[in-house]
């Protein structure tokens, strides 16, 4: 029978790290179980979930009264008020607009042919002085009031000439002209039955002669 140190811890008896091992066994050493997790993390675990859970109910309640906001309208009035005003500018600086179609109409207006006769004219045996005035495609009648006369035409960029003649009836001192786009031709004429005669006469490479 052998005999077994006393200072040799005995496998077999308990308290050495596990319960006896059956004689014969020459296995490896008994293992222990690995630790139970602690409770202390799963509490911590599950309170991060309540945290989370209250952030994701709460930003629910946000977005929800943010929307509800903006559908009442009341958010709605301020932006379209500032677009109302942001819009003034653009229609105010039309003006500038008119003004330059004020410029045009006027320079339009402006293009116009001027007839004038003015002077001492008395009446003859046939009346008054006898003027006629027009272009090369239209001759009018004027008439003598009040020691002149004074009569207007649109302008036509196609009339080769525009001219105006007064006839004095036996005596008289008369003057007469023709203003077309600026450009004014005048004439004169005295005594018996002599004409007053100014014409302005389109130019070849543009303007009045």
């Amino acid at each position: 029978m052998n005999q077994q140190n006393p200072q040799e811890p005995n496998p077999q008896q308990p308290g050495w790290g596990g319960p006896p091992m059956p004689p014969g066994h020459n296995g490896p050493p008994f293992q222990p179980l690995p630790p139970k997790k602690s409770r202390g993390k799963a509490i911590g675990l599950g309170c991060l979930g309540v945290v989370g859970l209250l952030v994701v109910v709460a930003v629910i309640a946000t977005a929800a009264g943010g929307g509800g906001d903006e559908s009442g309208g009341s958010g709605d009035v301020a932006p379209a008020a500032s677009t109302a005003e942001g819009e003034q500018p653009a229609t105010e600086a039309k003006p500038s607009d008119k003004a330059a179609g004020t410029g045009e109409a006027e320079k339009k207006k402006a293009k116009v042919v001027v007839f004038k006769v003015w002077g001492t004219a008395p009446a003859g045996a046939l009346g008054p002085l006898d003027i006629t005035y027009g272009s090369d495609s239209d001759s009018r009648q004027g008439k003598w009031k009040d020691g002149g006369f004074t009569a207007t035409l649109p302008l036509n960029d196609d009339a080769l000439y525009y001219t105006v003649t007064a006839q004095l009836q036996g005596s008289g001192d008369i003057h007469c002209s023709v203003t077309v786009d600026g450009h004014t031709e005048k004439a004169h004429a005295a005594g018996g039955y002599n004409l007053c005669h100014a014409q302005a006469t389109a130019g070849l490479l543009g303007g009045w002669d």
